[in-house]
């Protein structure tokens, strides 16, 4: 993690656009070369982000997802940046739109209910566990593979997920009311091409 000068930090972000921001400043930037910055805010003084950033966690978390080949952004720079009291990561997104994106323009692709349940089964083969799991965060890419976004609240586990822990990643995904009501639509498909894929080489 490099520490970044409030000086430089003002040159980094240069004519940058705003993409995200709340209450308290600036979430996620397009810089001037294309990239983006995500910034981080520690919430509360004593918390496991003081030791683990969750700057350092995004970085670390694309590692394990391209070790995976799970598409996800491509991080080139992890920042402490005292004067603002953030750490940031700076990154190059991951090319497609979310499916949340696709399901509100009406572009869907056929076979999508299918393809999406052998894909989250792929995360629990491969150990990942990821508590913001929603179509909001899978984007769709265009090679026709699905990816990862907003990765830092994400675990990667060597083995497999258990079946408990399926189960509770699987409700994340159902939590927001839209997405439930779109796979709902054609959730015997969703079922079993996770069951299937689930299955496969075991």
């Amino acid at each position: 993690m490099q520490n970044l000068a409030h000086n430089d930090y003002l040159t980094l972000r240069a004519d940058a656009i705003v993409l995200e921001q709340d209450r308290h400043g600036d979430k996620v930037l397009q810089l001037a070369d294309g990239s983006f910055l995500k910034l981080f805010r520690r919430k509360r003084l004593i918390s496991t982000a003081a030791l683990y950033p969750y700057a350092l966690r995004f970085a670390d978390n694309a590692r394990a997802l391209a070790q995976r080949q799970i598409p996800c952004p491509q991080v080139a720079e992890v920042y402490r940046i005292p004067s603002i009291a953030r750490d940031a990561v700076r990154y190059r997104p991951l090319p497609g739109q979310t499916l949340r994106q696709h399901i509100r323009a009406g572009t869907v692709p056929d076979g999508l209910h299918e393809h999406l349940g052998a894909f989250v089964a792929g995360l629990h083969k491969a150990g990942i566990y990821f508590r913001s799991l929603h179509l909001g965060n899978i984007v769709l890419t265009p090679d026709g593979n699905f990816g990862l976004i907003d990765i830092a609240d994400l675990r990667a586990s060597r083995r497999p997920l258990m079946a408990h822990r399926r189960q509770r990643n699987l409700q994340h995904l159902f939590r927001n009311e839209q997405d439930r009501d779109w796979i709902d639509a054609n959730r015997a498909r969703f079922d079993m091409a996770y069951k299937h894929a689930l299955e496969q080489a075991r």
